[in-house]
């Protein structure tokens, strides 16, 4: 699948949550702004750092109105262990076999380490953004308020 553009509408998907429940994207899509947000595994040092930046600034997604989701390949048990651990108080979706990844089009870094990468979706379901910053955790927050602000 090719890489996914700004100005075209977010793919949707269902996903496993840490309670092991099916989430279907489809059924907030197009009906408010959401950050989704990929990283490379649950526990490490920069996705850690990433995922509590996230959480530091909840109160300001909220504000704007979006709801904040992570994925990664973890399973759900790594991700609410993971949340538990951090107080993390957004989703966090399980993606094993790497299907929404490729969806999304997210190349891994040196064909190892799989890509960070943020989008800002619209309430219209139009990706609005697309930052990718595979050894960085704070701008990718940053970049998703700035841009919900700009909404």
């Amino acid at each position: 699948m090719g890489k996914i553009r700004i100005g075209e509408r977010a793919p949707s998907f269902s996903l496993k949550e840490t309670s092991g429940k099916i989430f279907h994207f489809k059924k907030i899509l197009g009906t408010q702004p959401v950050v989704l947000f990929f990283y490379p595994k649950d526990g490490t040092w920069i996705c850690t750092a990433e995922a509590c930046s996230f959480r530091d600034h909840y109160e300001d997604f909220l504000e704007a109105g979006a709801v904040v989701i992570g994925i990664s390949a973890d399973p759900p048990q790594s991700h609410k262990q993971f949340a538990h651990r951090h107080q993390l108080p957004f989703t966090l979706l399980s993606d094993p076999e790497g299907k929404v990844r490729d969806l999304y089009g997210i190349q891994s870094t040196w064909g190892l380490i799989p890509g960070r990468v943020t989008f800002v979706i619209d309430q219209e379901g139009t990706i609005r953004h697309i930052f990718d910053s595979p050894f960085s955790a704070h701008p990718h927050v940053q970049q998703a308020l700035k841009i919900l602000k700009a909404l």
